[in-house]
């Protein structure tokens, strides 16, 4: 039997317990943010945050060109190597920092395009959108410094940053919602994650300045070439996903009304606050030992171990929360969002589902099995849509619920069928 000292002393306990105050501060913060929304905005105003972000989500994957997992992938494999890092650091710098700087002219020159799609002709917010094309090149260079971070194995590092970027978007959503109102809860969907660039430059130039591995002769095709397709399999699932999720909402609103589309928008922030541990866990430290991991055994040891940590663990977690619906509601929101109690059974079912599916999607990035991922990414994102329109006409907002759930017990399905080999233990 494993000895207690000897998992307090492992490397997963050690980020999991730093990690789990990291996201308990991310809940706590989360929880002060729903309430405010619901108290000066609504549910309307909820469904309109919710549609903001499902747009900057696009946005992120589309302007980062989806490196993120390719970087982690190559700087882990070459911290040793300073020659290939220093081209890898070059390479990705340069290239992000040209296309954030043209996906942000675009973002500013199209404002009231984007405005029309994402909120419809009768609201004018196009400010909010020129307001993104400024917080762009910033957000990219940030997402960039993380990954490197990552890729260095520096946890510690990258949860320390997530906690100050929870407090910095706190006062900025606080601020701006008490100036502006609903204007101000957009503009602080786009500010905030720009702002954590001061933050994540402190803690980078601990380890390394960056300026002395970045150099025009230490560009490389052939990097560009081997990031590619890992912008393919985050292009289908971070610029994809999130504008089915708007269409989604979008089809609410239209067939249900905007109430109903903020009642599945609270839904998913409370759903959003209890991933965030599983999500940053898997991101910060499985997926870099995902990558490390070459021979078939040792795929089937990370596996093992997060089956039998993380996943009992976030089903206890789910019961409770199940138990406590009622009062998370009362608590996060207002009465006015009483009828958001109705969605959790389904939500949690289906989030239990993707949890037990995440470490198997990771595996894709870390081995880049592209085609794969990219063609289960699309059937699950057709799946979800087609059912989730299938089930609101028979269950109103709750099918969405009820989609979200049958997705994630086909994907997770299909996923254990085709890694079947590596999840024998």
């Amino acid at each position: 039997m494993i000895s207690i000292k000897k998992i307090v002393a492992s490397s997963l306990f050690k980020v999991t317990s730093l990690n789990s105050i990291s996201v308990v501060i991310k809940i706590l913060i989360g929880i002060l943010s729903s309430k405010i929304i619901a108290l000066f905005l609504g549910a309307p105003g909820m469904a309109l945050v919710g549609n903001m972000r499902n747009f900057f989500s696009s946005v992120e994957t589309i302007t980062t060109l989806g490196f993120q997992n390719g970087i982690v992938k190559y700087a882990a494999e070459n911290q040793n190597d300073e020659a290939h890092i220093k081209k890898i650091i070059s390479t990705t710098f340069i290239t992000l920092l040209c296309s954030s700087i043209l996906f942000a002219f675009v973002l500013f020159l199209f404002s009231g395009y984007w405005n029309e799609q994402v909120f419809g002709a009768h609201h004018n917010f196009d400010f909010v959108f020129i307001v993104l094309a400024f917080s762009v090149p910033f957000y990219v260079l940030n997402v960039f410094l993380v990954s490197i971070l990552n890729g260095f194995g520096k946890y510690n590092k990258i949860i320390y940053i997530n906690i100050f970027g929870s407090i910095i978007g706190l006062i900025v959503s606080v601020i701006l919602i008490w100036e502006l109102n609903i204007a101000g809860a957009l503009i602080s969907v786009v500010v905030t994650p720009a702002l954590l660039l001061f933050v994540t430059f402190i803690y980078f130039r601990a380890e390394m300045d960056l300026w002395k591995y970045i150099s025009f002769q230490s560009f490389d095709f052939d990097i560009i070439k081997s990031l590619s397709s890992f912008s393919l399999m985050a292009l289908v699932s971070g610029f994809l996903g999130p504008l089915v999720f708007l269409a989604i909402r979008n089809n609410v609103i239209e067939k249900l009304g905007t109430e109903q589309a903020g009642y599945w928008s609270a839904m998913e922030r409370i759903s959003s606050n209890y991933l965030m541990f599983i999500s940053t866990l898997l991101t910060v430290y499985f997926l870099p030992k995902l990558i490390l991991a070459t021979a078939k055994k040792e795929t089937k040891t990370v596996f093992y171990s997060y089956y039998k940590t993380i996943l009992p663990i976030f089903i206890f977690t789910a019961g409770i929360i199940y138990v406590l619906r009622h009062f998370i509601v009362a608590f996060l929101f207002t009465k006015d969002f009483m009828p958001v109690e109705n969605l959790f059974k389904w939500q949690l079912i289906g989030d239990t589902l993707k949890v037990a599916s995440l470490i198997l999607g990771f595996e894709f990035f870390a081995k880049k099995m592209t085609v794969a991922f990219i063609i289960s990414e699309l059937l699950s994102l057709a799946v979800l849509y087609a059912s989730t329109l299938y089930f609101i006409a028979d269950y109103g907002i709750e099918g969405i619920v009820m989609a979200h759930a049958f997705t994630y017990l086909l994907y997770f399905l299909v996923l254990s069928i085709y890694f079947r080999s590596t999840m024998k233990l």
